[in-house]
């Protein structure tokens, strides 16, 4: 049974949760890079029977400087929190990431943040870890700073598969490619989106194949195209299969960039209804054609591929 992880927005954790191992990042999709990191953590944990933390921040701190920034995360809050406690890791905080936050000089976070409130023991940050006003803060200065505040720095090796360093950035690229199964070894689980069914304009019904449409706010945009899909509705153990298509609609002259579901074999209404969708193969790209006649003979093939690739 997964342990139920405690969830913090502050630096004022319970008396349980000081000295503890803490690992501060972004850790955006959670891949095998930081899974490993997390498997050291546990061995830190084993030996000092010290409870393990995360300082993670939201919007992401790339997002907040860069208000332009769209479709970047490989995953959200409530996944990264599902995750983390599929890890085993005993509390989170989720600092949220504002102007006044990122002001801080990084010598008041070290001593105010890391050693008064948190009293950390072990600090587990990558190379290129960088923290305070204007990113001044760096790995050499927690370093120096470790006899005096009491705590060790812990800076694991990157995480390699086949020469390559496994980050969110290539996690991220693969994904742009439609590389999907190659993403999903990389997350070592599908990669998925979560949302609400909305109403849409009613074309999948209309030519005979009713999708679900669901809003993918600011995730990572994957290669636009369909895409073998499985369905699971939250509180509900049951998984589905389906098809979906990812992109703007160009038969349908659509602007706005959607994901819509067409699950095999359901009927029901599902609107409003929060969704998981789980992209498991590229199919093809997106393209426009030119009747409804072309799109739903195109459409027959796909569902055929797609219901063999789930098999």
């Amino acid at each position: 049974m997964v342990k139920k992880l405690k969830f913090y927005t502050n630096f004022k954790v319970r008396k349980i949760h000081k000295k503890s191992i803490l690992l501060i990042g972004n850790f955006d999709g959670l891949h095998l890079g930081h899974q490993k990191l997390f498997s050291l953590a546990k061995k830190y944990k084993k030996k000092s029977k010290l409870n393990i933390g995360v300082i993670t921040f939201e919007p992401m701190p790339k997002m907040y400087f860069n208000k332009n920034l769209k479709n970047f995360r490989i995953s959200n809050v409530s996944q990264k929190i599902k995750i983390l406690e599929k890890l085993g890791i005993d509390f989170v905080i989720i600092k949220k990431f504002d102007k006044k936050f990122s002001k801080i000089k990084s010598h008041s976070f070290i001593k105010n943040i890391l050693q008064n409130r948190l009293n950390a023991k072990y600090i587990f940050v990558s190379n290129n870890f960088r923290f305070g006003n204007k990113r001044e803060g760096d790995v050499r200065q927690l370093i120096q700073y470790e006899k005096k505040y009491k705590y060790k720095i812990i800076k694991p090796k990157p995480f390699k598969k086949k020469n390559k360093v496994i980050s969110s950035t290539l996690v991220r690229k693969l994904l742009s490619n439609g590389k999907i199964e190659a993403a999903n070894k990389l997350l070592n689980r599908n990669w998925s989106i979560e949302g609400v069914v909305k109403k849409g304009r009613q074309m999948g019904k209309t030519i005979g194949f009713p999708t679900c449409n669901i809003d993918i706010k600011n995730y990572v945009l994957a290669k636009p195209g369909v895409y073998a899909v499985k369905i699971f509705q939250k509180n509900k153990n049951i998984s589905l299969k389906g098809i979906a298509n990812l992109g703007y609609r160009p038969t349908f002259k659509q602007k706005k960039l959607l994901l819509e579901v067409h699950i095999f074999n359901f009927s029901g209404n599902l609107y409003n209804k929060h969704l998981t969708i789980e992209l498991i193969n590229f199919i093809r790209k997106e393209k426009k054609f030119k009747n409804i006649n072309q799109l739903k003979k195109q459409i027959n093939l796909d569902l055929k591929i797609a219901k063999n690739k789930l098999n």
